[in-house]
């Protein structure tokens, strides 16, 4: 089973944080500081956290807010070692926080501390609360920070105004009016950053969920005259609309046209899958076409919940381009692996072989205990 992320963010990350600020601001009280964080931390999760940390700063720095967020800001740029593991910038999720639970208030302060902390970690999570409380005068801010020459700034305008960013509360006035998100990421579509890039993707992707007809409008429209790098945008933005079969997105990628093949030779197996083991699937496809044709090759298990129904999902598995009667062999193994994210039930999971996103039924294997699936 995967290890929670919360812990990779245990106390030692308090105690950081606790050396960092002392050592811009001397008077800092660092033993009780650190029992104020720490009480009931254990029970925490990740960005609880983190907001816990930051709740244990406020009440040990100068009631100046002013001061207090200068010396936070500080604090991040102490030439200090960072903490080991995939949470390593993390450190400085508390900063961010102090400025969204104590600086909302403070606007002008608020945005200089988030320009420089984005720098260090990102301010995708604290720019929220700025950009619903004031949306035109945040936004204006974003407009002329998408064309600033420090990356991590230029991304902060596309991931802090995700409508559906990850960990975080989702911006409702954007899922019902993307326009204002879509201007920013116009501006950035073919920024010289694949950071960039890929967060402007992610975006346009979490656009598509609420609004399907404006992510294929808007990824057919840049697709006139691209670059390989947007187009490599485009189609990472539309990643979550192929697996849903939504045909426009399938035509922008140039898989609009119903694939002329016969799949042969399918297998799966084994038929009863054990927990810890893996299931493969076989086939083989061959063209019936008169011409070359470009084929979308995924395939998706309809997987068992635990009242009975199920829940399909969509595994990739390549893109192939045949000849006339020519013929290719093509096979997946899935490994079966406990997880916390992903669980599934007893029962027979059907599986569907998905060509330019039309299923076709290609069998089942059967589980007989709880245990999930990873790609």
């Amino acid at each position: 089973m995967a290890e929670p992320w919360k812990n990779q963010y245990g106390p030692d990350i308090p105690r950081r944080i606790a050396k960092r600020v002392a050592a811009v601001y001397p008077p800092f009280e660092s033993a009780a500081f650190l029992r104020n964080a720490l009480r009931g931390y254990e029970a925490l999760e990740l960005m609880d956290r983190g907001r816990r940390i930051a709740e244990a700063l406020r009440g040990h720095l100068p009631d100046d807010f002013r001061e207090a967020l200068r010396i936070v800001v500080a604090s991040a740029k102490v030439p200090a070692a960072l903490p080991d593991g995939p949470l390593t910038r993390f450190l400085f999720l508390p900063h961010t926080c102090f400025v969204s639970a104590y600086g909302l208030d403070q606007f002008e302060e608020s945005m200089a501390a988030q320009y420089e902390l984005t720098q260090v970690f990102t301010a995708e999570f604290s720019i929220r609360p700025f950009i619903e409380r004031y949306p035109d005068v945040t936004m204006e801010r974003l407009r002329a920070w998408a064309d600033d020459p420090n990356e991590h700034v230029r991304r902060l305008v596309s991931e802090g105004t995700r409508p559906r960013l990850p960990w975080a509360p989702r911006l409702r006035r954007f899922q019902k009016d993307p326009r204002p998100v879509l201007a920013l990421l116009e501006i950035l579509k073919d920024d010289t950053s694949t950071y960039v890039r890929r967060s402007v993707a992610n975006n346009l992707n979490d656009i598509g969920k609420d609004h399907p007809d404006v992510l294929v409008d808007t990824a057919r429209r840049w697709m006139k005259s691209a670059p390989p790098e947007r187009r490599r945008l485009i189609r990472h933005a539309l990643r979550a609309a192929v697996k849903r079969g939504d045909p426009g997105a399938l035509a922008v990628l140039g898989y609009g046209a119903a694939p002329r093949v016969s799949v042969q030779s399918i297998s799966v197996s084994p038929a009863r899958a054990r927990p810890g083991g893996a299931v493969t699937l076989a086939f083989d496809l061959v063209s019936t076409a008169a011409r070359r044709q470009r084929i979308l090759v995924d395939f998706r298990v309809h997987f068992i919940k635990a009242n009975g129904t199920t829940r399909p999902k969509v595994f990739k598995l390549r893109e192939v381009e045949l000849a006339p009667n020519e013929s290719v062999s093509l096979r997946k193994t899935v490994s079966l692996k406990e997880m916390t994210t992903r669980r599934h039930y007893p029962g027979t999971h059907r599986i569907d072989i998905l060509l330019n996103g039309q299923p076709q039924p290609a069998g089942a294997f059967a589980l007989t205990n709880r245990i999930a699936l990873t790609k």
